[in-house]
């Protein structure tokens, strides 16, 4: 039996994930992208049910659930994660120069909630080394890049601008990644002047890079409703292609005293859900129609659907699969090819904004 049959056996995969979990966060980490680069790993159960198909920004994708950034943040293993069954692979985040980030522990699980808090700080090999693993690499499912700025930089948005540079013709597409709290000052790129400006400057390196490659921004989920206004006028007058909704937030509501709760870091993960889908769908009713990945706490069938409905026209994961494994992405494509069929839609893309304006106003929870 392949360890992918043995990951996928009930028993055996309680046990090998709580292996994994009795280890070092990072190192447990590591230690699975070692297996994913070995070929050990379950593989995507036949072609996924029509259904699923959907466009995002004039990408074809086969499902519309996404490995988030951070999982794979030196493209070390997106033709394996595009196997296993994700309709898009997003790597990186991936700065200029390699940067070993912060000091360790820098990650850290909240079991008791499905959460987990990092402040890893970008640690990757650098732009030449993802770009040598990727080009030439034949992914199955649809590939972002996600480009960041190195902590010591003179300059974050030159250091964008090489990101585009370097990824155009190798990335479906780019996600420009200013919302994360881990490298100081790069959260204020989200702010009116310099939002203008980083997007100014991304989206003219693109016009000159000879293919147009979609670009997705990806923001905060702690940013108040004036500063939401902002970026949506900001980002009303360039030709961006999408957001991302969310990062990882700096607020610990739904983990308040547990252990590791007050370390410093970005708080992902199922207490996440509720505060980042709000965000997306008020985004949505300030963009109209333009392209949201929503990321962030989706943890079910049931969590995915709510980020749809909310106005998501596709989602992503990472830190629920810390602690239900790979057999979570069957479940949740699952789910949603139920729920496209339960409510008598053709398509997973029917799904999107049916429940935008509860979301929005804080009716709507889960």
């Amino acid at each position: 039996m392949r360890l992918g049959d043995l990951l996928r056996a009930p028993l055996l995969s309680g046990l090998t994930r709580e292996a994994l979990l009795r280890m070092d966060p990072e190192t447990a980490h590591g230690a699975t992208i070692s297996a994913l680069k070995l070929g050990l790993a379950p593989e995507a159960r036949g072609a996924d049910p029509k259904e699923l198909r959907l466009s995002l920004a004039g990408l074809d994708l086969a499902n519309p659930v996404g490995m988030a950034a951070g999982f794979d943040k030196n493209a070390e293993v997106p033709r394996v994660l595009g196997r296993l069954g994700f309709g898009m692979v997003e790597v990186g985040t991936i700065t200029p120069r390699a940067q070993t980030g912060n000091p360790r522990p820098r990650l850290f699980r909240l079991p008791g909630a499905e959460a987990v808090i990092n402040r890893m700080g970008f640690n990757n090999e650098g732009h030449d080394a993802a770009f040598e693993r990727l080009k030439g690499a034949r992914v199955s499912a649809v590939l972002g890049v996600n480009i960041g700025a190195n902590k010591d930089s003179d300059d974050f948005v030159a250091d964008y601008v090489a990101g585009v540079r370097r990824f155009a013709e190798v990335a479906d597409y780019l996600t420009i990644n200013i919302s994360s709290p881990n490298t100081p000052g790069l959260r204020n790129l989200q702010a009116d002047e310099a939002l203008t400006r980083l997007l100014g400057a991304v989206l003219k390196a693109r016009s000159k890079a000879g293919v147009r490659v979609p670009v997705f921004l990806k923001i905060a989920p702690d940013l108040d409703e004036t500063a939401l206004d902002d970026i949506a006028r900001v980002i009303g007058a360039t030709d961006l292609d999408g957001l991302i909704v969310s990062n990882t937030t700096i607020t610990r509501a739904g983990v308040e005293g547990l252990p590791h709760a007050a370390e410093t870091g970005g708080l992902s993960g199922r207490p996440l859900f509720n505060l980042s889908t709000r965000r997306l769908a008020q985004m949505r009713e300030r963009v109209g129609s333009l392209p949201i990945i929503g990321v962030g706490g989706i943890h079910s069938p049931e969590s995915a659907l709510a980020k749809l409905e909310a106005g998501a026209n596709a989602i992503q994961l990472y830190s629920a699969l810390v602690f239900q494994g790979f057999e979570l992405l069957d479940q949740i494509k699952a789910g949603l090819a139920s729920a496209v069929r339960r409510n008598g839609l053709k398509t997973v893309s029917e799904l999107t904004g049916r429940n935008t304006r509860a979301w929005a106003s804080g009716e709507a929870s889960l």
